[in-house]
């Protein structure tokens, strides 16, 4: 819960503080960026402090190398979190980290199995929520950039 807590509140903070005057966070792009840029960095720091062995213990067991998956695992979305940051890296980082909420899902659905997870609804609904926030960024890029070409 706390990562969707985080995505809400530091977006809407960013919103709040563009319609009080700060003209470089006006966009709402920019301010979902900066929502889930902190998301992430709360997300991936939790791989290494925290809660590492609840998340190691979330891998499914198909699945080889717990720990240096979650030590990857982190790594990227610390990476996506700096990404999501820097305007020219920013479609990049929230494409790949759309892949990886994707490729990850399958370790949230077995905790919930498992009963050491979120449950399986809610777990879900924040993950296509937080998806549908990462396409977001990425289509907002793409409509931007093809805008100037179907200008006469």
């Amino acid at each position: 819960m706390e990562p969707l807590i985080t995505l809400i509140a530091v977006t809407a903070l960013l919103l709040g503080a563009g319609a009080l005057g700060v003209p470089a966070l006006r966009p709402w792009p920019v301010a979902l960026r900066g929502g889930l840029a902190a998301m992430f960095t709360l997300t991936g720091v939790v791989h290494f402090v925290r809660m590492r062995e609840e998340l190691i213990a979330m891998v499914p067991p198909a699945l080889p190398a717990p720990e240096l998956l979650v030590t990857i695992t982190g790594v990227l979305e610390l990476a996506g979190a700096v990404g999501l940051l820097l305007p020219r890296t920013a479609p990049w980082a929230a494409a790949g980290l759309s892949v990886l909420l994707v490729a990850m899902f399958p370790a949230n659905v077995h905790a919930a199995l498992e009963g050491t997870g979120t449950p399986l609804l809610p777990r879900t609904a924040m993950q296509v929520l937080f998806l549908a926030a990462t396409l977001a960024v990425v289509a907002h890029h793409v409509r931007a950039r093809r805008a100037p070409a179907l200008a006469p």
